[in-house]
C-alpha cells in the first residue's frame, strides 16, 4: 500500500535522509580513498613529464587539472553505485512509497555525494598547491568551478545509477566513458597535441569544459570560466532530466535482487 505523500517539504526528513546516506558512505570509504589517493600518486609521477614538455607553470596546471578531471569522472561510480545498490536491495521502492517528497529523497541522496566529490577535488587541488606551487589566480573562480563540476558529476552519476542493470554494467559505463571523455577533453594530453579529429569533437565532452573552466580559474579568466560553467550546467540539466524520468518511472523495476 502506498503512503500518501505530503506536499510540504520537511527539513527534518531531508536531514534524516542526508544523515542516513552519509552513514552508508562512511561504512564503505574504500572507493573514495582510492579516488583521492590515486590522482595524488599520478600527479607526482606525471608532473615532471608535463613540465619538461610545456614548461613548469603550464605543466603543473596540466598535471593537477588533468588528474582531477580524470578521477572525479571516475568518482561518478560512487554516486551511481549508491543508487544502484538501493535499486538492487529494493529499498528505493520503500523510499518512494514513504511520506517523503521527491525533492527530499533527491536532496538526501545528493548532498552527501556532492560533499564527497567536492572534498575529492579540494584534496587534489590542495596537494597541487602545497606540493608543487600550483598557481591559482582566482580562488573564487576555482571554488565555483569545483562546485559546478561536482554538481555535473553528481547529475551524470545519478543518471547512470538509474540506467545501469548491474554493478558490472555501471563499472563499464563509468570506466569506458570516463577515459573517453577525459582523453577527448585534454586531461591526459594537452588539447593542442591531440589529432585534428579529436580537437573537433572535444567540445562534446564535459571533461573538455571542466578543463576549460579549471584553466580559466588558474589564469583568472572570468569570461572563460563562466562559459565553462554554463556548458557544464547544460550537461548537468540533461543528465538530471534523464535521471528524474527514470525516478518517476520507478527507478528501473525488475532488477535481480
Amino acid at each position: 500500500m502506498t503512503v500518501p505523500r505530503e506536499t510540504a517539504v520537511s527539513p527534518d526528513r531531508a536531514m534524516a535522509l542526508i544523515r542516513l546516506n552519509a552513514i552508508l558512505f562512511a561504512r564503505d570509504p574504500g572507493p573514495l580513498i582510492g579516488r583521492v589517493a590515486m590522482p595524488l600518486v599520478l600527479i607526482t609521477l606525471m608532473r615532471p613529464l608535463y613540465t619538461a614538455a610545456i614548461g613548469s607553470v603550464s605543466g603543473t596546471a596540466q598535471a593537477v587539472a588533468g588528474m582531477l578531471v580524470t578521477f572525479s569522472l571516475l568518482g561518478m561510480s560512487i554516486v551511481g553505485s549508491s543508487i544502484l545498490v538501493e535499486r538492487m536491495w529494493h529499498t528505493a521502492e520503500r523510499l518512494r512509497s514513504s511520506p517523503a517528497a521527491t525533492i527530499e529523497l533527491l536532496v538526501g541522496k545528493a548532498a552527501p555525494a556532492l560533499a564527497l566529490l567536492v572534498v575529492q577535488q579540494a584534496v587534489i587541488l590542495g596537494y597541487g598547491r602545497l606540493a608543487f606551487g600550483l598557481r591559482i589566480a582566482s580562488p573564487w573562480l576555482l571554488g565555483g568551478t569545483v562546485l559546478v563540476w561536482g554538481t555535473t558529476l553528481l547529475c551524470i552519476g545519478a543518471m547512470l545509477g538509474t540506467l545501469a542493470r548491474s554493478g558490472g554494467g555501471l563499472s563499464a559505463m563509468v570506466d569506458l566513458g570516463s577515459l573517453t571523455l577525459t582523453g577527448l577533453g585534454g586531461a591526459f594530453v594537452p588539447l593542442d597535441l591531440l589529432p585534428g579529429w579529436a580537437q573537433a569533437v572535444a567540445p562534446a565532452s564535459p571533461g573538455y569544459w571542466a578543463m576549460h573552466a579549471m584553466d580559466a580559474a588558474f589564469t583568472g579568466d572570468v569570461r572563460a570560466a563562466l562559459t565553462g560553467w554554463l556548458v557544464l550546467a547544460a550537461f548537468a540539466a540533461a543528465a538530471a532530466a534523464v535521471g528524474a524520468c527514470r525516478l518517476r518511472r520507478g527507478w528501473g523495476r525488475g532488477l535481480p535482487g
